[in-house]
């Protein structure tokens, strides 16, 4: 059943629904625009993905985008440069220190409405297709598992618009991979990659036939994570990404202190005493 607390809200700029038990699947819908942001969608981002992060109704999210062409191409640089921080100032023009002040304030706020899809409690699967630019491969970096298209082209955009990657592109891609040296090569020349290439450096782990289909497989992820303890996923979506930023030593110590408590979950006995009955065991919300 989907849920009924605030996550059954409409959004402007995204479609919300619930195609299985457990599973939310947000989808940025802007296709006339071919999905590219303006401020209120990051913004309203970060309201749904803090949301579902945490409503119990929840225990996967699928993260889209509309239409055919695109999953986005990135920032709308001709609403930006109109109304947005590339816009020249009106009116009693700010000293050097001042203009940097607000760039630094809003540059933050932007990056942590991008960063509510990593901070997410839930895993997140992200479904490419079409064009990937600039925002996308920040907003996709964010996801905890990626998956695209056959059709998707990829760039990470921004030096073509004299600016360097600021909402985390440079930050996590080098993460995302383990080639440093082709992460220069894509930020640094702001070519365009495709899905065989991506799936080649491990940028994606899965390469559909069509939108449909990896929308299918995304469901299919989701679906399956979900249907497992919600201490055990979440648990390990943290501990990974806790140890990603620091050492093994750190990590080892930090998931000795983590199961020393999450061990005290029934789910280990339902999960054990299930795989003897042979049954599909069924967990309670967290």
């Amino acid at each position: 059943m989907p849920p009924t607390t605030d996550t059954h809200h409409k959004y402007d700029h995204y479609n919300l629904t619930f195609p299985q038990e457990y599973v939310a699947h947000v989808e940025i819908n802007r296709p006339s625009k071919m999905n590219a942001f303006i401020e209120p969608m990051w913004l309203e981002l970060r309201q749904i993905f803090d949301t579902l992060s945490h409503s119990s109704h929840i225990r996967a999210i699928v993260l889209s985008g509309a239409g055919d062409k695109a999953f986005t191409t990135g920032l709308d640089v001709q609403a930006a440069s109109q109304s947005g921080a590339l816009a020249e100032p009106s009116g009693v023009p700010l000293d050097g220190a001042r203009k940097a002040w607000g760039l630094r304030r809003h540059i933050a706020e932007f990056q942590d409405c991008i960063s509510s899809v990593e901070n997410c409690e839930k895993p997140v699967v992200c479904v490419l297709h079409g064009y990937t630019f600039g925002l996308g491969i920040d907003l996709s970096t964010c996801a905890d598992i990626r998956i695209c298209a056959t059709s998707t082209k990829l760039s990470v955009k921004e030096v073509d618009i004299g600016i360097a990657a600021d909402i985390g592109t440079l930050t996590r891609l080098p993460k995302a991979v383990g080639s440093y040296s082709w992460v220069k090569d894509v930020c640094l020349t702001a070519r365009v990659w495709d899905a065989e290439e991506a799936l080649k450096v491990g940028f994606v782990s899965g390469v559909y036939k069509d939108k449909s289909e990896t929308l299918s497989e995304g469901f299919k992820i989701a679906a399956t994570m979900a249907a497992k303890s919600p201490v055990a996923v979440q648990g390990t979506k943290h501990l990974l990404d806790w140890s990603r930023d620091h050492s093994v030593a750190d990590g080892l110590k930090y998931t000795g202190v983590w199961n020393s408590s999450a061990l005290a979950t029934d789910d280990v006995q339902k999960s054990m005493l299930a795989g003897i009955q042979k049954k599909t065991p069924r967990f309670e919300k967290l």
